[in-house]
C-alpha cells in the first residue's frame, strides 16, 4: 500500500475509532499528524497478518498494546490542536460570539 493510501487508511480507521475526535481527525492536516495516521494503519496491518497466521501469539497482544497507544497518542494530539485552536478563534482576547 502506497504511504498516502495507508495514511488515510489509518485516517478512516482512527475515525471509526474514535467517534468523538472524527471530525477533528478527518480534517487533520499537518504532516505529524499524517505520520500518526500511517503509523496506525501499518501497526493494523502487521497486527492482522499476525492474527491470521498465529492467532494467541504474544506478538499479536504486542501490536494490539502500539495500537491502543497510537489512538492514545492521536486523542491528546487532537485534544491540544483543538485547545490550541481555541485563542484562534477569539477576537482581541475575549470569547467569540457562538450567536452570530
Amino acid at each position: 500500500m502506497a504511504r498516502s493510501n495507508r495514511r488515510e487508511a489509518g485516517r478512516r480507521r482512527l475515525a471509526m475509532r474514535l467517534p468523538l475526535m472524527r471530525t477533528l481527525i478527518m480534517e487533520a492536516r499537518d504532516p505529524w499528524q499524517l505520520e500518526l495516521f500511517e503509523a496506525y494503519q501499518m501497526a493494523v496491518e502487521a497486527r492482522d497478518a499476525l492474527r491470521r497466521r498465529r492467532p494467541n501469539s504474544y506478538m499479536v497482544r504486542e501490536y494490539d498494546e502500539t495500537c491502543c497507544e497510537i489512538e492514545q497518542h492521536v486523542i491528546r494530539a487532537m485534544r491540544e490542536l483543538s485547545i490550541g485552536a481555541a485563542p484562534h478563534q477569539r477576537k482581541s482576547g475575549k470569547p467569540s460570539d457562538l450567536s452570530g
